[in-house]
Protein backbone atom coordinates (compact mmCIF):
# COMPACT_ATOMS: atom_id res chain seq x y z
CA UNK A 1 0.00 0.00 0.00
CA UNK A 2 1.23 3.67 -0.89
CA UNK A 3 2.02 6.36 2.26
CA UNK A 4 -1.16 8.02 1.07
CA UNK A 5 -3.36 4.90 1.08
CA UNK A 6 -5.64 5.75 3.86
CA UNK A 7 -6.44 8.80 2.22
CA UNK A 8 -7.09 7.20 -1.13
CA UNK A 9 -9.58 5.05 0.31
CA UNK A 10 -11.35 7.93 2.01
CA UNK A 11 -11.39 9.65 -0.91
CA UNK A 12 -11.48 6.94 -3.83
CA UNK A 13 -14.30 4.82 -2.36
CA UNK A 14 -15.70 6.90 0.40
CA UNK A 15 -17.09 10.49 0.54
CA UNK A 16 -14.01 12.02 2.26
CA UNK A 17 -12.99 12.55 5.40
CA UNK A 18 -14.87 14.91 7.88
CA UNK A 19 -13.55 16.31 11.68
CA UNK A 20 -12.60 14.09 13.95
CA UNK A 21 -11.92 10.88 11.59
CA UNK A 22 -8.50 9.70 10.83
CA UNK A 23 -7.62 8.27 7.53
CA UNK A 24 -7.56 4.48 8.10
CA UNK A 25 -4.56 2.68 9.42
CA UNK A 26 -5.20 -0.33 7.65
CA UNK A 27 -7.49 0.75 3.87
CA UNK A 28 -8.42 -2.51 2.86
CA UNK A 29 -9.86 -4.12 6.08
CA UNK A 30 -11.82 -0.61 6.81
CA UNK A 31 -13.47 -0.85 3.48
CA UNK A 32 -14.28 -4.68 3.56
CA UNK A 33 -15.88 -3.72 7.58
CA UNK A 34 -18.46 -2.03 5.26
CA UNK A 35 -19.01 -4.94 3.05
CA UNK A 36 -20.58 -7.12 6.15
CA UNK A 37 -24.20 -7.12 7.23
CA UNK A 38 -25.39 -3.94 7.39
CA UNK A 39 -27.41 -2.10 10.51
CA UNK A 40 -31.07 -2.24 10.04
CA UNK A 41 -32.38 -0.04 6.40
CA UNK A 42 -33.00 3.56 7.10
CA UNK A 43 -36.49 4.62 8.17
CA UNK A 44 -38.85 6.29 5.87
CA UNK A 45 -42.26 6.12 3.60
CA UNK A 46 -42.86 2.65 1.95
CA UNK A 47 -43.64 2.80 -1.94
CA UNK A 48 -47.03 1.79 -0.54
CA UNK A 49 -47.45 5.22 1.78
CA UNK A 50 -45.80 7.80 -0.99
CA UNK A 51 -48.67 6.08 -3.27
CA UNK A 52 -51.27 7.07 -0.75
CA UNK A 53 -49.90 10.53 -0.34
CA UNK A 54 -49.98 10.98 -4.24
CA UNK A 55 -53.75 9.42 -4.50
CA UNK A 56 -54.77 11.64 -1.37
CA UNK A 57 -52.79 14.64 -3.36
CA UNK A 58 -55.17 14.07 -5.90
CA UNK A 59 -58.35 14.39 -4.30
CA UNK A 60 -57.52 17.03 -2.27
CA UNK A 61 -56.88 18.42 -5.78
CA UNK A 62 -59.97 17.61 -7.40
CA UNK A 63 -61.91 18.66 -4.08
CA UNK A 64 -60.25 22.09 -4.54
CA UNK A 65 -60.00 22.76 -8.06
CA UNK A 66 -56.53 22.71 -8.33
CA UNK A 67 -53.20 22.95 -5.86
CA UNK A 68 -50.32 25.51 -5.64
CA UNK A 69 -47.00 24.31 -7.27
CA UNK A 70 -44.99 22.36 -4.84
CA UNK A 71 -47.31 22.29 -1.91
CA UNK A 72 -49.31 19.04 -1.12
CA UNK A 73 -47.73 15.59 0.36
CA UNK A 74 -45.89 14.34 -2.28
CA UNK A 75 -43.33 17.62 -2.42
CA UNK A 76 -43.03 17.57 1.06
CA UNK A 77 -42.17 14.10 1.47
CA UNK A 78 -40.07 14.69 -1.84
CA UNK A 79 -37.99 17.19 0.09
CA UNK A 80 -37.79 15.13 3.21
CA UNK A 81 -36.09 11.97 1.31
CA UNK A 82 -33.71 14.74 -0.12
CA UNK A 83 -32.61 15.91 3.66
CA UNK A 84 -32.80 12.15 4.76
CA UNK A 85 -29.89 11.08 1.66
CA UNK A 86 -27.92 14.47 2.44
CA UNK A 87 -27.80 13.74 6.52
CA UNK A 88 -27.24 9.91 6.13
CA UNK A 89 -23.89 10.77 3.83
CA UNK A 90 -22.62 13.68 6.00
CA UNK A 91 -22.21 11.40 9.35
CA UNK A 92 -22.57 7.69 8.09
CA UNK A 93 -19.72 5.82 9.15
CA UNK A 94 -20.00 3.17 6.15
CA UNK A 95 -18.78 6.26 3.07
CA UNK A 96 -18.24 2.96 0.67
CA UNK A 97 -21.49 1.46 1.30
CA UNK A 98 -23.36 4.90 0.60
CA UNK A 99 -21.30 5.13 -2.79
CA UNK A 100 -21.95 1.66 -3.72
CA UNK A 101 -25.94 2.54 -2.91
CA UNK A 102 -25.25 5.50 -4.85
CA UNK A 103 -23.75 3.51 -8.05
CA UNK A 104 -26.77 0.99 -8.13
CA UNK A 105 -29.21 3.83 -8.14
CA UNK A 106 -27.68 5.74 -11.17
CA UNK A 107 -26.93 2.04 -12.90
CA UNK A 108 -30.79 1.56 -12.55
CA UNK A 109 -31.18 5.22 -13.35
CA UNK A 110 -35.55 6.35 -12.20
CA UNK A 111 -35.94 10.09 -12.21
CA UNK A 112 -38.66 12.45 -9.62
CA UNK A 113 -39.07 15.00 -12.58
CA UNK A 114 -42.62 12.80 -12.58
CA UNK A 115 -44.69 13.39 -9.70
CA UNK A 116 -45.62 9.46 -9.89
CA UNK A 117 -42.04 8.42 -8.99
CA UNK A 118 -41.48 11.65 -7.27
CA UNK A 119 -43.82 10.02 -4.35
CA UNK A 120 -41.49 6.46 -4.14
CA UNK A 121 -37.80 7.68 -5.23
CA UNK A 122 -37.04 7.28 -1.63
CA UNK A 123 -38.66 4.32 -1.19
CA UNK A 124 -37.07 2.49 -4.42
CA UNK A 125 -33.45 3.13 -2.72
CA UNK A 126 -34.18 1.77 0.67
CA UNK A 127 -36.82 -1.45 -1.17
CA UNK A 128 -34.82 -2.31 -3.95
CA UNK A 129 -30.99 -0.71 -4.24
CA UNK A 130 -29.86 -0.56 -0.77
CA UNK A 131 -30.87 -3.94 0.82
CA UNK A 132 -28.92 -5.31 -2.30
CA UNK A 133 -25.81 -3.87 -2.52
CA UNK A 134 -23.50 -6.62 -1.55
CA UNK A 135 -26.12 -9.35 -2.06
CA UNK A 136 -26.43 -10.95 -5.74
CA UNK A 137 -27.06 -9.07 -8.77
CA UNK A 138 -30.04 -11.20 -10.03
CA UNK A 139 -31.97 -10.04 -6.46
CA UNK A 140 -31.59 -6.63 -7.05
CA UNK A 141 -32.64 -6.58 -10.63
CA UNK A 142 -35.65 -8.38 -9.56
CA UNK A 143 -35.76 -5.85 -6.78
CA UNK A 144 -35.92 -2.63 -9.21
CA UNK A 145 -38.12 -4.80 -11.64
CA UNK A 146 -41.47 -5.16 -9.61
CA UNK A 147 -40.53 -1.87 -7.92
CA UNK A 148 -43.17 1.34 -8.32
CA UNK A 149 -40.47 3.36 -9.00
CA UNK A 150 -38.87 1.33 -12.49
CA UNK A 151 -42.57 0.36 -13.42
CA UNK A 152 -43.53 3.80 -13.43
CA UNK A 153 -40.70 5.20 -14.71
CA UNK A 154 -40.24 3.12 -17.59
CA UNK A 155 -44.27 3.11 -18.11
CA UNK A 156 -44.25 -1.18 -17.86
CA UNK A 157 -47.11 -0.33 -15.44
CA UNK A 158 -49.43 0.15 -18.54
CA UNK A 159 -48.11 -2.50 -20.52
CA UNK A 160 -50.68 -4.69 -22.55
CA UNK A 161 -49.91 -8.37 -23.98
CA UNK A 162 -51.87 -8.14 -27.70
CA UNK A 163 -53.27 -11.01 -26.95
CA UNK A 164 -54.35 -10.88 -23.24
CA UNK A 165 -58.03 -10.42 -22.35
CA UNK A 166 -57.21 -6.65 -21.80
CA UNK A 167 -55.51 -6.73 -24.81
CA UNK A 168 -58.11 -8.19 -27.00
CA UNK A 169 -60.36 -5.57 -25.46
CA UNK A 170 -58.65 -3.02 -26.62
CA UNK A 171 -57.67 0.45 -25.61
CA UNK A 172 -53.54 -0.07 -24.50
CA UNK A 173 -50.52 -2.27 -26.21
CA UNK A 174 -47.35 -3.46 -25.65
CA UNK A 175 -44.59 -0.93 -24.04
CA UNK A 176 -40.89 -1.58 -24.80
CA UNK A 177 -39.72 1.19 -22.04
CA UNK A 178 -38.82 -1.10 -19.78
CA UNK A 179 -37.47 -4.43 -21.61
CA UNK A 180 -35.09 -2.27 -23.66
CA UNK A 181 -33.33 -0.11 -21.10
CA UNK A 182 -32.77 -3.81 -18.95
CA UNK A 183 -31.16 -5.92 -21.66
CA UNK A 184 -29.46 -2.47 -23.27
CA UNK A 185 -28.36 -0.88 -19.74
CA UNK A 186 -29.04 -2.49 -16.82
CA UNK A 187 -27.63 -6.21 -17.98
CA UNK A 188 -26.38 -7.85 -21.35
CA UNK A 189 -25.53 -4.38 -22.62
CA UNK A 190 -25.74 -3.83 -26.84
CA UNK A 191 -22.05 -6.19 -26.75
CA UNK A 192 -24.20 -8.54 -25.57
CA UNK A 193 -25.88 -9.12 -29.06
CA UNK A 194 -29.56 -8.62 -28.35
CA UNK A 195 -31.97 -8.04 -31.31
CA UNK A 196 -35.19 -6.05 -31.09
CA UNK A 197 -37.35 -9.46 -30.90
CA UNK A 198 -35.41 -10.18 -27.50
CA UNK A 199 -36.91 -6.77 -26.23
CA UNK A 200 -40.39 -7.80 -27.64
CA UNK A 201 -40.10 -11.23 -26.29
CA UNK A 202 -38.65 -9.63 -22.97
CA UNK A 203 -41.39 -7.12 -22.36
CA UNK A 204 -44.04 -9.55 -23.55
CA UNK A 205 -42.82 -11.58 -20.45
CA UNK A 206 -43.19 -8.44 -18.14
CA UNK A 207 -46.37 -7.41 -19.45
CA UNK A 208 -49.16 -7.46 -16.79
CA UNK A 209 -46.38 -6.40 -13.98
CA UNK A 210 -48.27 -3.02 -13.17
CA UNK A 211 -49.10 -1.23 -10.29
CA UNK A 212 -51.68 -0.03 -8.15
CA UNK A 213 -52.20 3.19 -7.91
CA UNK A 214 -55.55 4.29 -6.46
CA UNK A 215 -56.36 1.76 -3.89
CA UNK A 216 -54.72 -1.11 -1.72
CA UNK A 217 -52.27 -2.37 -1.71
CA UNK A 218 -50.65 0.50 -3.57
CA UNK A 219 -47.58 -1.15 -4.70
CA UNK A 220 -46.57 -3.92 -7.08
CA UNK A 221 -49.53 -6.11 -8.21
CA UNK A 222 -49.48 -8.57 -11.52
CA UNK A 223 -52.21 -8.53 -13.61
CA UNK A 224 -52.77 -11.77 -15.13
CA UNK A 225 -55.43 -10.31 -17.26
CA UNK A 226 -52.89 -7.69 -19.23
CA UNK A 227 -50.15 -10.52 -19.64
CA UNK A 228 -49.48 -12.40 -22.83
CA UNK A 229 -50.27 -15.78 -22.79
CA UNK A 230 -48.13 -18.36 -24.88
CA UNK A 231 -44.05 -19.02 -24.92
CA UNK A 232 -41.60 -16.33 -25.30
CA UNK A 233 -38.08 -16.98 -27.01
CA UNK A 234 -35.40 -14.73 -25.25
CA UNK A 235 -31.57 -15.29 -26.63
CA UNK A 236 -33.07 -18.29 -27.86
CA UNK A 237 -33.97 -19.81 -24.78
CA UNK A 238 -37.91 -20.54 -24.48
CA UNK A 239 -40.10 -19.16 -21.89
CA UNK A 240 -44.15 -19.59 -20.98
CA UNK A 241 -46.57 -17.16 -19.48
CA UNK A 242 -46.63 -16.22 -16.26
CA UNK A 243 -45.05 -14.19 -13.39
CA UNK A 244 -43.13 -16.81 -12.17
CA UNK A 245 -41.33 -17.31 -15.89
CA UNK A 246 -40.94 -13.59 -16.23
CA UNK A 247 -38.74 -13.59 -13.03
CA UNK A 248 -37.29 -16.55 -14.55
CA UNK A 249 -36.17 -14.61 -17.55
CA UNK A 250 -34.80 -11.66 -15.41
CA UNK A 251 -33.06 -14.48 -12.86
CA UNK A 252 -31.16 -15.49 -16.84
CA UNK A 253 -30.23 -12.10 -17.77
CA UNK A 254 -28.60 -11.08 -14.30
CA UNK A 255 -26.44 -14.19 -14.86
CA UNK A 256 -25.44 -13.92 -18.49
CA UNK A 257 -21.89 -13.62 -19.25
CA UNK A 258 -22.60 -10.30 -20.83
CA UNK A 259 -23.95 -8.95 -18.25
CA UNK A 260 -21.28 -9.87 -15.89
CA UNK A 261 -18.64 -7.83 -18.35
CA UNK A 262 -21.22 -4.89 -18.45
CA UNK A 263 -21.29 -4.39 -14.79
CA UNK A 264 -17.30 -5.11 -14.26
CA UNK A 265 -16.67 -2.30 -17.10
CA UNK A 266 -18.83 -0.16 -15.22
CA UNK A 267 -17.81 -0.59 -11.78
CA UNK A 268 -13.75 -0.38 -12.62
CA UNK A 269 -14.87 3.24 -14.79
CA UNK A 270 -16.18 4.05 -12.06
CA UNK A 271 -14.35 3.68 -9.14
CA UNK A 272 -10.54 3.88 -10.68
CA UNK A 273 -10.28 4.91 -14.36
CA UNK A 274 -12.52 7.02 -16.80
CA UNK A 275 -10.87 4.37 -19.47
CA UNK A 276 -11.08 0.96 -17.60
CA UNK A 277 -8.01 -0.97 -17.46
CA UNK A 278 -9.01 -4.61 -19.30
CA UNK A 279 -7.24 -6.18 -16.40
CA UNK A 280 -9.08 -4.60 -13.98
CA UNK A 281 -12.20 -5.25 -15.80
CA UNK A 282 -11.47 -8.80 -16.41
CA UNK A 283 -10.44 -9.73 -12.62
CA UNK A 284 -14.19 -7.95 -11.48
CA UNK A 285 -15.81 -9.74 -13.92
CA UNK A 286 -13.98 -13.01 -13.19
CA UNK A 287 -15.17 -12.97 -9.74
CA UNK A 288 -19.11 -12.02 -10.60
CA UNK A 289 -19.05 -15.09 -13.16
CA UNK A 290 -16.93 -16.91 -10.37
CA UNK A 291 -19.37 -16.41 -7.26
CA UNK A 292 -22.67 -16.45 -9.45
CA UNK A 293 -23.42 -12.14 -9.31
CA UNK A 294 -22.16 -11.93 -5.24
CA UNK A 295 -22.21 -7.86 -5.46
CA UNK A 296 -20.04 -8.08 -2.30
CA UNK A 297 -17.70 -10.18 -3.91
CA UNK A 298 -17.27 -7.79 -6.93
CA UNK A 299 -16.21 -5.00 -4.15
CA UNK A 300 -14.03 -6.56 -2.63
CA UNK A 301 -12.52 -7.59 -6.18
CA UNK A 302 -12.43 -4.06 -6.50
CA UNK A 303 -10.81 -2.87 -3.73
CA UNK A 304 -7.76 -5.29 -4.58
CA UNK A 305 -7.04 -3.69 -7.86
CA UNK A 306 -3.34 -2.57 -7.89
CA UNK A 307 -4.61 0.41 -10.03
CA UNK A 308 -7.39 1.63 -7.30
CA UNK A 309 -4.43 2.29 -4.78
CA UNK A 310 -2.27 4.71 -7.30
CA UNK A 311 -2.20 8.08 -6.68
CA UNK A 312 -2.29 10.94 -7.50
CA UNK A 313 -6.35 10.54 -7.96
CA UNK A 314 -7.00 10.69 -11.79
CA UNK A 315 -10.91 10.27 -11.79
CA UNK A 316 -12.56 14.21 -11.78
CA UNK A 317 -15.48 14.04 -8.77
CA UNK A 318 -18.70 14.52 -10.36
CA UNK A 319 -20.90 17.12 -8.40
CA UNK A 320 -22.56 14.54 -5.89
CA UNK A 321 -19.18 13.18 -5.04
CA UNK A 322 -17.40 17.04 -4.95
CA UNK A 323 -20.49 18.46 -3.01
CA UNK A 324 -20.38 15.63 -0.51
CA UNK A 325 -16.83 16.15 0.36
CA UNK A 326 -16.24 19.90 0.55
CA UNK A 327 -19.46 19.35 3.16
CA UNK A 328 -17.93 16.70 4.63
CA UNK A 329 -14.60 18.19 5.28
CA UNK A 330 -16.05 21.46 6.28
CA UNK A 331 -17.69 19.56 8.87
CA UNK A 332 -21.43 20.71 7.77
CA UNK A 333 -23.60 19.33 10.59
CA UNK A 334 -26.66 17.05 9.75
CA UNK A 335 -29.05 20.09 10.59
CA UNK A 336 -27.70 22.43 7.76
CA UNK A 337 -28.45 19.35 5.35
CA UNK A 338 -30.45 20.84 3.39
CA UNK A 339 -27.10 22.83 1.61
CA UNK A 340 -26.14 19.66 0.17
CA UNK A 341 -29.21 18.95 -2.42
CA UNK A 342 -28.68 22.83 -3.32
CA UNK A 343 -25.53 22.26 -4.30
CA UNK A 344 -26.08 19.48 -6.69
CA UNK A 345 -28.99 21.42 -8.37
CA UNK A 346 -26.52 24.30 -8.67
CA UNK A 347 -23.66 22.50 -10.25
CA UNK A 348 -26.36 20.09 -12.24
CA UNK A 349 -26.91 17.11 -10.63
CA UNK A 350 -30.03 17.73 -9.06
CA UNK A 351 -30.93 14.83 -6.93
CA UNK A 352 -32.22 11.54 -8.79
CA UNK A 353 -33.74 13.76 -11.70
CA UNK A 354 -31.24 11.68 -14.41
CA UNK A 355 -32.14 13.42 -17.76
CA UNK A 356 -32.35 9.81 -19.70
CA UNK A 357 -32.68 6.37 -18.21
CA UNK A 358 -28.75 6.00 -18.37
CA UNK A 359 -28.28 7.57 -15.60
CA UNK A 360 -25.66 10.28 -14.87
CA UNK A 361 -22.04 10.14 -16.82
CA UNK A 362 -19.31 8.94 -15.54
CA UNK A 363 -16.36 10.04 -16.95
CA UNK A 364 -14.49 13.62 -16.53
CA UNK A 365 -14.75 14.89 -20.19
CA UNK A 366 -18.86 15.01 -19.39
CA UNK A 367 -18.26 16.67 -16.02
CA UNK A 368 -15.01 18.97 -16.99
CA UNK A 369 -16.84 22.02 -19.15
CA UNK A 370 -14.94 25.44 -18.80
CA UNK A 371 -18.38 26.41 -17.52
CA UNK A 372 -19.01 23.80 -15.16
CA UNK A 373 -15.66 24.28 -13.35
CA UNK A 374 -16.33 28.04 -13.25
CA UNK A 375 -19.82 27.11 -11.28
CA UNK A 376 -17.81 25.22 -8.82
CA UNK A 377 -15.23 27.55 -7.89
CA UNK A 378 -18.45 29.57 -7.33
CA UNK A 379 -20.08 27.88 -5.47
CA UNK A 380 -16.67 26.42 -3.24
CA UNK A 381 -16.83 30.50 -2.47
CA UNK A 382 -20.23 30.52 -1.82
CA UNK A 383 -19.73 27.35 0.96
CA UNK A 384 -16.69 28.86 2.29
CA UNK A 385 -18.58 31.73 2.67
CA UNK A 386 -21.55 30.14 4.71
CA UNK A 387 -20.07 27.65 6.77
CA UNK A 388 -16.13 28.23 6.55
CA UNK A 389 -15.76 30.90 9.55
CA UNK A 390 -13.30 29.68 12.29
CA UNK A 391 -11.93 27.27 10.40
CA UNK A 392 -8.22 26.70 9.90
CA UNK A 393 -8.00 26.19 6.43
CA UNK A 394 -4.35 24.29 6.85
CA UNK A 395 -6.08 21.75 9.00
CA UNK A 396 -9.04 21.48 6.95
CA UNK A 397 -6.46 20.59 3.69
CA UNK A 398 -4.66 18.37 6.10
CA UNK A 399 -7.47 16.11 6.78
CA UNK A 400 -9.17 16.37 3.29
CA UNK A 401 -5.94 15.66 1.28
CA UNK A 402 -3.48 14.51 3.46
CA UNK A 403 -0.55 14.20 1.11
CA UNK A 404 -1.92 13.93 -1.51
CA UNK A 405 -2.18 18.19 -2.00
CA UNK A 406 -0.13 19.84 -4.03
CA UNK A 407 2.65 22.49 -2.33
CA UNK A 408 1.60 24.71 -5.06
CA UNK A 409 -1.91 24.60 -3.65
CA UNK A 410 -0.82 25.10 0.41
CA UNK A 411 1.34 28.04 -0.91
CA UNK A 412 -1.63 29.82 -2.74
CA UNK A 413 -3.34 29.34 0.64
CA UNK A 414 -0.92 30.82 3.08
CA UNK A 415 -1.20 33.66 0.50
CA UNK A 416 -4.59 34.35 0.54
CA UNK A 417 -6.26 37.27 2.21
CA UNK A 418 -9.28 35.75 4.18
CA UNK A 419 -10.13 32.55 5.47
CA UNK A 420 -12.66 32.11 2.43
CA UNK A 421 -10.13 32.88 0.42
CA UNK A 422 -8.17 30.06 1.29
CA UNK A 423 -10.92 27.42 1.49
CA UNK A 424 -12.26 28.17 -1.98
CA UNK A 425 -8.74 27.64 -2.98
CA UNK A 426 -8.91 23.98 -1.88
CA UNK A 427 -12.37 23.01 -2.35
CA UNK A 428 -11.91 24.43 -6.19
CA UNK A 429 -8.13 23.00 -6.60
CA UNK A 430 -7.38 20.00 -9.19
CA UNK A 431 -6.41 17.89 -5.98
CA UNK A 432 -9.77 18.04 -4.47
CA UNK A 433 -12.09 18.00 -7.47
CA UNK A 434 -10.35 14.52 -8.09
CA UNK A 435 -10.65 10.78 -6.40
Amino acid sequence: MPPAAGHVAAIRFGLGPRPGEVPPADPLAWLEAQLGPEAPLPPGPSAADGLRARQADEEDRAANGGMPPGRGRVPALAREEALAWARRRLATPQPFRERLVDFWMNHFTISRRGPLVNAVAGAYEREAIRPHVTGRFADMLLAVARHPAMLLYLDNAGSVGPASPAGRRGGRGLNENLAREILELHTLSPAGGYTQADVQALARLLTGWSVALRAEPFGFVFRAAAHEPGEKRLLGRVFGPGEAEGEAALRFLATHPATFRHLATRLVRHFVADTPPEAAVRAVEGRLRDTGGDLGEAARALIRLPGAWEPPLTKLRAPVDHVLAACRALGLPEERAEAVPAGLAALGQPLWRAPQPNGWPDTAAEWAAPEALMRRVDWAYTLAGRFGAGADPAAVAELALGPLIRPGTLAAMARAGAVRDALTLLLASPEFMAR
